[in-house]
């Protein structure tokens, strides 16, 4: 009887509010003016103390040509709310964590514990929802010989890919099929000019500062929204 009663009772209490990652010291913040927005300003910010204090910014990115939509990081999405799909051409919005950097040079200014790895043409990141390496970074150990694998391949001479560093997003270990893959922030197209697929993108210079700046032992996140609904959970999530 009592064992039920105190099921019943743990049912009955409100969940937990989400809020950013107790150990998480360091945090990008980009905002939109709105959904359906491409644009985006970016910060960054540092904890000291217990406290958010800025690092860094703003300076100005692009995002999704069709703007912003709920994506799948740590962050709840909210009841009924649309999220993001494959080639919707819409940016991830809520909070994620901050992976690896992928690029065309030998090497890159980093910290020692940030993964990098030097991009070659047997390099794939798969986008096709139908494998079970969807969204995943394969390396082959042959060239790219079949459509499928030549489809797959990570970005060849492409000025805007030669240097990028993962987002989350719908990321290891839970990954759904047809919900988004390959997001990145990455050197902006047309100097800053031209909208993305659904990356966070910017100049080379403001790139390579970020990345050298992402520690990982401090659990770096990322954290996108529109302004309103950035200040309307801004007290509840803990942002800075």
């Amino acid at each position: 009887m009592l064992r039920s009663l105190f099921a019943l009772f743990v049912l009955i209490l409100p969940l937990a509010a989400f809020e950013l990652p107790a150990k998480s010291s360091q945090c990008v913040v980009g905002t939109a003016k709105d959904w359906n927005s491409s644009n985006v300003t970016l910060n960054t910010y540092e904890k000291r103390g217990g406290q958010w204090v800025k690092a860094s910014g703003p300076w100005t990115g692009r995002l999704g040509k069709n703007g912003l939509v709920w994506g799948l990081g740590i962050s709840p999405v909210p009841a009924g709310a649309k999220v993001k799909n494959e080639g919707d051409m819409r940016a991830p919005a809520g909070v994620f964590r901050i992976g690896g950097a992928w690029g065309v040079p030998a090497s890159i200014q980093k910290h020692p514990k940030l993964f990098y790895r030097q991009v070659t043409t047997r390099d794939l990141w798969v986008e096709d929802p139908q494998s079970p390496n969807y969204n995943k970074h394969l390396v082959l150990d042959h060239e790219p010989a079949t459509a499928w694998e030549k489809k797959q391949q990570m970005k060849q001479n492409d000025y805007p890919h030669t240097l990028k560093l993962f987002i989350a997003h719908n990321a290891a270990p839970k990954i759904s099929p047809g919900q988004g893959s390959a997001i990145f922030f990455h050197i902006w197209r047309g100097g800053g000019s031209k909208p993305t697929a659904g990356c966070t993108t910017m100049e080379e210079k403001k790139l390579r500062e970020l990345i050298a700046w992402i520690d990982p032992d401090k659990q770096p996140i990322y954290v996108l929204l529109p302004e309103a609904e950035y200040q309307a959970k801004k007290a509840e999530w803990k942002l800075p």
